[in-house]
């Protein structure tokens, strides 16, 4: 049957999220107790406004095609949030509506990138960013993000990486899987070693909400660098809406134009209702928002100061998103045997780090978008099962 498959095929790669997730619902089947902190999903419901705005909408009659880059009122409050948080004006023509984040990388990577072009993309990151480069037959090329530099990207490390066949860089900030941040100097120090150069950026800002210190800075709020960047960003962490399959990317109209051509020889458009939701999340109350947010920073200072206390694990806080990415290389086994030992022995499903890519080898990632009860469980646990080791 694999003759059947063409070549490309061979390229795409996964998310172990979801294979860890299968692993830790066959061990529920049979009775055992799991903590799922392996997948990175809100465990809050989606806000009840936004649910009645998006049945509203179903019952009004907007169950049919949309316009492919999005309603056009969708993309005017989009443009409209951009451009307040980020300090300039934008249209909604340089905004493109998609079933979830995924689909803007998916297709930014295939309509920038040509065979034998490099990507540069962070390590460990999230796994689709390397998938789609390969896919694309563009060739990957990773900036390792380490512990001692707080899992940031090294921008003179990043400028030893960049050569003329550099067509792409992927930005994350707040990054899955470490929680790291860039700051506002990286990014200007980022954006003078860019300068004229024909690369364009990919700026992944899908978790800027979701930071318990100072603010996520936008590379594109720097002069010159909007031209040369896609954000990508969506409403399934900031407004749990993960279910719903909301995103958009922000771009130069005529590179819109190219994407819209992709989600019309894709998925076509974004369900009617989605898009009604979606104006609800961004210009309805907030309030709730900034408690949940705190509420994540709560559960990680418990799960920070709990997994220090562990004997051969050191963890580092995080400044943003959901995650923490703590150290296990004291323990002598790859990150994905400890984390299929946390499974079977402790009942915690977490995810090995090599599944972020070779430099996440000796780490965890564990998401700590549960509650407090479970995630103090989950510690106890974790530390009653490696101290047999």
């Amino acid at each position: 049957m694999n003759s059947f498959l063409a070549e490309r095929m061979s390229q795409l790669g996964s998310e172990t999220a979801f294979q860890m997730l299968a692993k830790a619902k066959a061990l529920e089947a049979q009775g055992k107790e799991i903590i799922h902190l392996e997948i990175g999903e809100p465990d809050f419901p989606t806000l009840p406004n936004v649910i009645q705005k998006g049945t509203e909408a179903m019952f009004a009659g907007m169950t049919k095609y949309t316009p492919s880059p999005g309603l056009i009122e969708a993309r005017q409050v989009i443009a409209d949030y951009i451009g307040r948080t980020r300090g300039y004006t934008v249209d909604p023509d340089e905004v493109v509506m998609t079933a979830g984040g995924k689909p803007i990388m998916f297709y930014s990577i295939l309509a920038v990138v040509d065979p034998g072009d490099e990507v540069i993309y962070p390590n460990p990151g999230f796994p689709i960013y390397e998938s789609v480069i390969q896919f694309s037959g563009g060739i990957p090329v990773p900036i390792p993000l380490r512990e001692e530099n707080e899992f940031r990207m090294d921008i003179q490390e990043l400028k030893s990486l960049i050569n003329n066949r550099t067509k792409l860089i992927i930005i994350n900030s707040p990054q899955n899987p470490t929680g790291g941040m860039l700051t506002k100097e990286d990014l200007e120090e980022m954006a003078k070693i860019i300068g004229d150069r024909n690369i364009v950026i990919l700026s992944d800002e899908i978790y800027e909400n979701i930071v318990y210190e100072g603010k996520a800075f936008s590379i594109t709020s720097l002069p010159g660098m909007r031209e040369k960047t896609i954000i990508l960003n969506g409403f399934s962490k900031t407004y749990a809406m993960t279910g719903w399959r909301a995103g958009y990317g922000v771009m130069p109209k005529n590179v819109a134009e190219h994407i819209t051509k992709l989600v019309i020889n894709s998925t076509s458009c974004l369900a009617g209702f989605t898009q009604m939701a979606c104006i609800e999340a961004l210009t309805g109350p907030q309030d709730e928002v900034r408690n949940r947010v705190e509420q994540f920073k709560t559960r990680r200072d418990h799960i920070v100061e709990g997994l220090n206390t562990i004997p051969g694990v050191k963890c580092l806080k995080p400044k943003g998103a959901f995650y923490v990415f703590p150290n296990i290389k004291a323990f002598g086994k790859t990150s994905s045997e400890i984390a299929d030992y946390l499974l079977h022995e402790a009942g915690v499903a977490t995810l090995g780090g090599s599944s972020f890519g070779a430099y996440g080898e000796g780490y965890l990632r564990i998401s700590y978008a549960n509650s407090l009860e479970n995630i103090e469980k989950a510690v106890e646990n974790i530390a009653k099962a490696l101290n047999k080791l």
